[in-house]
């Protein structure tokens, strides 16, 4: 199991959505960067935990935890003509771009804003702060679990939401 962050702006798409989204599961789609591509279709798996941070918004911070529920597949949005995720030059035979689906697990008590987590040594080499505008990133399991402290949420969730 490896830990992720996928980052979003809350106002296209937020935790809250994701929430309410019919069995809080959703495809985690729109991602037009290649290297965050490769990571959706390589690396990340079935049972991968996700931090949500929320970007561009007043306050960027990390505000909850999902869990992805499905390998990489084609992103349909990329074969929607006229559509906001339309690649003419992708085709369903080879298809540039993927997703995955993720399922909602928790909003955290307390967000970490990006401000308090510069503040942080311990953060000095985390993506977030190395490499800020990729929007798929891999956690270590120690910036994850200082993650969790911070956020007032010591204890992992499960694939079923207890503690």
């Amino acid at each position: 199991m490896r830990i992720w962050l996928f980052k979003t702006e809350p106002d296209a798409f937020s935790l809250n959505d994701l929430q309410a989204a019919p069995d809080g599961t959703s495809g985690w789609d729109g991602v037009r960067n290649y290297q965050a591509r490769n990571r959706l279709r390589d690396e990340v798996s079935n049972g991968d935990r996700v931090l949500i941070y929320h970007s561009s918004c007043k306050v960027p911070a990390i505000v909850g935890e999902a869990e992805v529920v499905s390998d990489a597949y084609p992103d349909p949005s990329q074969f929607i003509t006229g559509g906001a995720g339309e690649d003419p030059r992708s085709h369903p035979d080879n298809p540039r771009w993927y997703q995955v689906d993720v399922r909602y697990r928790r909003h955290f008590p307390e967000p970490l804003s990006l401000a308090t987590i510069r503040d942080h040594a311990e953060f000095a080499d985390m993506e977030l702060v190395t490499r800020p505008r990729l929007s798929i990133q891999q956690i270590t399991d120690r910036q994850y679990r200082q993650i969790l402290t911070l956020c007032g949420a010591d204890e992992p969730r499960s694939a079923t939401g207890a503690a």
